[in-house]
């Protein structure tokens, strides 16, 4: 029987912060957590047995360095009722019934546990399992760690935005040693989902909408989270998500169907997921989507012929949350029984959240319409994933003792400010910048307004893991810590995010422990004018808009994506004040920008920067950091433009700007392009690039060609920029992109400095999917297409023979 206890509602995973302590904080900083791996490995047998408190091992020890031959030992003494309870994953909440949930743990009926970061709690868990039940089979411990643990980095799309790989990775090795420190073992990130409708909320989670970034991005992600094995005691293992297709949802609606040919899917949609794979990601979330017709958690040709056999992949597969018992909704199953069925047969390991595999895989393998193999396979793959994450060596390799827990659980020393600031000053994007308005003087007189300016909250962005929005940096102070003692700060809110109570009441449902939305409750106009009033006295304003943060988040697709209201009418009014006007933008997907780029001097997207994002922003404002980031995401000039993505298919009627455009693909409305296109970013210098030069103008079979271009600052600043490389195949076999990008470099140079950079192309950077779903490289003319971003590009042509 179900114990609503045990099944938390789905608010347990949709929460926007962590829940509040239940007992005494967990164990200090990462040091602790980075112990000697290889002490701890010699240790690991002897802690095994101390654990089980002297009892038989749960399998022969002797085979515990051979991961097959111990599962197989182990599952031989499993009873039926104890393999299933491995298949069960349950949320921890704050009103957890600590004595049911060990009762249950010591009885086999659970395998892990999400959403719990307390050591008191996870230790007392792990006692259960590891001391108390027949087997001692230990339990994992997962969480949401996607873009920074205690210590916030930029939202997926900011840390995209870097185009830094060596960056990314150390934001997921921070976490991963600041999340083990907090005793889990698993993520579940990172969230690959490409994206190209910003409708969607979860676009702030992903990187972007290309299969090349994003899978490059989930290579460097997995390879932080992981380190050189997710069996270290500072490494956690990464769960990739959302398996698959979920950031092709109809018409950016979360939770919607995705109706996708296998063409594209191969070409575009599966290609991060792969890298991760191949990366070594010990785990995949499966997506809440149908995919034609059939439901991820039920999709057999999914989570098997294409995961499995065509892709070699042996970990774990887990379904979101309730996403099983959603099957009877999506219409597939009559009732949970069938459901359970469906779902265990297309290879879902582990139920997250719900009780369905505990309640029907019973019935259903005495009734014969499970197999005990069926069982075993999932099963063996639970079990799998706790060998790999060093569980199985030593159960508390990330809980520790108790007597290493420390005093504060927020303590700075297990913060890494440092890496957080400098990746969010990699994340930012200036998107204009007329009559070199930034950087700004520290000893002018500023007028800092809107309602993002002072919310640090916002500055985390949605899935802030355990960071605390206290330990967050908002833009008021860190344009105040940059202007002490020189110029003036004036402040005025100016707005609010927006003055629909209907929005704001439904926000505030998403986050059910904490408001998620601010209300300043005088009048409209009242704040306008007062922002109106600094404005005045000001040489420049500064104005922080866009979007709170659960605007951008689950459950939270939009129909229009410009700035709302209330903050458009704030922007009116700053405006007419004549005086030179900054927008800082704070949003977690592309928004509709016509009036503020026409209309602002200058427009810096700084999207949720993170823990350090107001020193972060202060340091470009006022120009001790030069921004240099490039957009993953194209921006629409308006919502009718949707999709809008820079690698879009050829058409037999294409529109060319600048010539008659009747009967062209195109909106007569407006111009075809985006307002930003993929891989745009300004600086606060200028750079030039030469002609392109190839080695040669053919390229032989299983050959390479170098391709290169002259680099120069052409400014008086130090900077860096973005030099990207595309490849556009003049014909194939199937319709393919107008380009495709292949290859980037992050390169910085001293004022005057020229660098040649040089990219290699060899013919795994010609090769698509064809209408037969093989992976080739036809012959035939090619287009290298080198730029700083992806329209403004030089060009060179050469011949695979």
């Amino acid at each position: 029987m179900e114990d609503d206890h045990l099944a938390p509602s789905s608010s347990h995973r949709f929460r926007l912060l962590p829940h509040p302590p239940l007992a005494r904080p967990s164990r200090g900083t990462a040091g602790a957590a980075g112990r000697s791996v290889a002490k701890r490995l010699a240790l690991g047998l002897c802690a095994f047995l101390l654990a089980s408190g002297g009892a038989r091992a749960a399998a022969n020890p002797a085979l515990l360095n051979d991961k097959d031959a111990f599962i197989a030992d182990l599952m031989s003494q499993m009873t039926l009722d104890e393999k299933i309870g491995q298949l069960r994953l349950i949320s921890i909440g704050p009103d957890m019934p600590r004595e049911k949930i060990a009762k249950e743990i010591a009885a086999g009926r659970i395998g892990g546990t999400f959403n719990s970061v307390i050591h008191v709690d996870n230790r007392m868990m792990q006692d259960a399992a590891a001391r108390k039940s027949r087997l001692r089979i230990p339990l994992f411990f997962a969480y949401d760690v996607v873009h920074g643990h205690r210590t916030i980095f930029p939202i997926g799309l900011g840390l995209a935005s870097s185009w830094d790989m060596g960056a990314i990775e150390r934001a997921a090795r921070v976490s991963a040693i600041e999340a083990a420190a907090d005793s889990l073992d698993m993520t579940f990130a990172p969230m690959v989902d490409i994206s190209r409708d910003p409708r969607w909320g979860r676009t702030s989670e992903g990187f972007g909408e290309d299969p090349y970034l994003v899978s490059r991005i989930a290579r460097a992600t997995v390879k932080g989270y992981q380190g050189p094995s997710p069996a270290r005691a500072d490494s956690i293992m990464a769960s990739v998500k959302h398996f698959a297709l979920y950031g092709a949802v109809e018409g950016g609606r979360d939770y919607n169907v995705v109706d996708m040919s296998p063409l594209r899917m191969y070409q575009d949609y599966l290609p991060p997921y792969r890298a991760a794979i191949d990366a070594g990601a010990g785990g995949v979330m499966v997506a809440l989507n149908s995919i034609n017709g059939i439901p991820a958690s039920a999709n057999t040709w999914l989570l098997q012929d294409l995961l499995r056999k065509d892709w070699g992949f042996r970990g774990i597969a887990i379904s979101d949350h309730g996403a099983i018992t959603e099957l009877v909704r999506h219409g597939v199953a009559r009732d949970d029984r069938e459901a359970a069925r469906l779902a265990i047969k297309a290879g879902v390991d582990m139920s997250m959240a719900d009780t369905l595999y505990l309640q029907e895989l019973p019935g259903l393998v005495k009734s014969g319409e499970v197999t005990v193999a069926e069982i075993d396979r999932s099963v063996r793959n639970v079990l799998g994933a706790k060998y790999d994450m060093g569980l199985f060596h030593d159960p508390y390799l990330r809980i520790g003792a108790a007597a290493d827990d420390p005093p504060d659980l927020y303590a700075e020393s297990r913060m890494h400010r440092a890496d957080a600031r400098e990746l969010a000053r990699k994340s930012l994007v200036l998107l204009e910048n007329r009559n070199q308005t930034l950087p700004l003087a520290r000893t002018a007189t500023v007028a800092l307004v809107g309602p993002l300016a002072d919310s640090p909250l916002d500055m985390m962005g949605s899935w802030s893991a355990a960071g605390k929005s206290e330990s967050s940096i908002t833009l008021r102070q860190g344009m105040e810590e940059a202007m002490r003692g020189q110029g003036r700060l004036l402040y005025a809110r100016g707005a609010n995010v927006t003055d629909d109570a209907r929005i704001v009441d439904y926000l505030n449902f998403l986050n059910w422990d904490n408001k998620e939305v601010f209300q300043d409750p005088r009048p409209p106009a009242d704040m306008i004018a007062e922002a109106v009033g600094i404005a005045r006295q000001a040489d420049v304003i500064v104005a922080a808009v866009g979007e709170s943060r659960g605007m951008s988040h689950e459950s939270s697709s939009r129909t229009r994506l410009d700035i709302p209201a209330s903050q458009r009418a704030l922007l009116h009014a700053l405006k007419a004040t004549g005086k030179p006007l900054v927008l800082v933008l704070m949003n977690g997907r592309p928004l509709d920008l016509q009036w503020e780029s026409a209309n602002a001097d200058a427009l810096l997207e700084t999207w949720y920067s993170g823990t350090e994002g107001g020193h972060a922003i202060a340091d470009v404002v006022f120009g001790d950091y030069n921004p240099a980031g490039k957009l993953p995401i194209s921006f629409p000039r308006s919502i009718g433009q949707i999709p809008t993505y820079y690698n879009h298919p050829r058409v037999g009627r294409p529109f060319v700007e600048g010539k008659p455009g009747n009967y062209t693909s195109q909106y007569f409305e407006e111009k075809n392009g985006p307002l930003y296109p993929f891989g745009y970013g300004l600086s606060y210098t200028g750079f030039s690039l030469s002609d392109v030069v190839l080695d040669s103008a053919t390229m032989a079979r299983g050959g390479k060609l170098g391709a290169q271009v002259n680099l120069k600052n052409t400014g008086t600043r130090r900077g860096e920029t973005v030099v990207q490389l595309y490849i556009h195949d003049a014909a194939a076999s199937v319709v393919r992109p107008v380009k495709e990008l292949r290859g980037f470099q992050r390169i910085a140079l001293e004022p005057g400095e020229t660098r040649t950079v040089r990219f290699e192309i060899d013919e795994n950077d010609l090769k698509f999917f064809d209408a037969r779903l093989q992976h080739v490289a036809e012959p035939g003319d090619f287009e290298v297409q080198i730029g700083l971003d992806s329209q403004d590009v030089k060009r060179a042509s050469f011949t695979l023979r």
